[in-house]
């Protein structure tokens, strides 16, 4: 059978000098803003890089003797570094945790219509949009405090929140915060969900658990990884409700790897062990981040197969 000139195999076609000059040339109102990237977030970690081969202390500014990796061996080797890990880890499984919780059962709610869902929807996101140091402000002086605190308000009592449970205070803050977030991601993963399938599955009898159960969680599953990813990503790097509520206390409760490093460097003054703290942190975000693009990106290709 002899192929048709339409179907005979076409050579690839090369991109001409001219093709890639104009590429450069859209490209280029770019550059100024790359350039100002690169300068502004790689240049200073290149710094801390060089800081944390050095044995510097502010108290001596004129000393910095090359130590090469010891400030890392000294980071992973300190008790007090391997108990902030700890409370990191805590901290951000129990706020990430819960908020997806949270945010799960209101993007259920206001999936569904009803009148004035377009206010309730204004008012959940609400807390999402209000400055972390001012929320944590708000729930050390308002919520929390044990002689005028609303919760003790509220249930009776003068039970001091903050000292008596410090890791339940500084996660509630940030759960209250995140919810949003989460509910947002969740709520977009319930609409793109396909009405016609939900619909079939009801007429063959499935009830509402059933149909949760075995249609919507696995229709949510890369949303929840996505927002679970995304929320452990910023909360890793939580500081200002630590500071704010509980200033790592008591004693070292609360003191993640941000407020550890905080203390290295603006209290014992080691900037390189900061320094060498700072980039363990860096590289854990990194591989948490590196997760999440995958997710992203498989989301992205689901979406584009349907």
């Amino acid at each position: 059978m002899v192929a048709r000139p339409d179907e005979r195999t076409q050579p690839p076609v090369r991109p001409t000098k001219g093709g890639a000059k104009d590429r450069w040339v859209r490209r280029a109102p770019l550059l100024p803003a790359l350039i100002f990237a690169i300068v502004v977030t790689q240049v200073p970690f290149l710094y801390t890089i060089y800081l944390s081969t050095t044995s510097w202390n502010a108290l001596r500014p004129g000393d910095k003797p090359f130590v090469g990796f010891d400030n890392y061996v000294t980071v992973l080797s300190d008790s007090r570094l391997r108990s902030a890990l700890v409370n990191t880890v805590v901290l951000t499984a129990g706020a990430v945790i819960f908020s997806l919780i949270l945010g799960l059962v209101f993007a259920l709610l206001l999936d569904r219509k009803f009148l004035g869902r377009g206010i309730v929807r204004t008012l959940l996101i609400t807390p999402f949009l209000v400055m972390p140091i001012a929320a944590a402000l708000l729930w050390k002086h308002a919520l929390f405090n044990p002689t005028y605190g609303l919760i003790n308000g509220i249930f009776g009592g003068s039970t001091d929140w903050v000292s008596s449970y410090p890791k339940a205070a500084v996660i509630t803050t940030l759960v209250w915060q995140w919810t949003p977030f989460m509910m947002l991601i969740l709520l977009a993963g319930l609409q793109s969900q396909s009405h016609e399938v939900l619909e079939a599955a009801k007429v063959d009898g499935a009830n509402a658990w059933q149909i949760f159960r075995r249609m919507t969680i696995p229709h949510l599953r890369q949303y929840l990884e996505l927002g679970a990813l995304l929320g452990s990503i910023y909360l890793v790097n939580t500081f200002d409700a630590i500071f704010s509520i509980t200033q790592g206390g008591p004693g070292t409760a609360t003191t993640n790897l941000p407020y550890e490093i905080y203390l290295t460097m603006f209290r014992k003054f080691e900037y390189g062990e900061a320094s060498a703290a700072g980039v363990i942190v860096v590289i854990l975000t990194i591989i948490v981040a590196t997760f999440a693009l995958r997710v992203i990106s498989s989301l992205f290709k689901m979406e584009e197969n349907r």
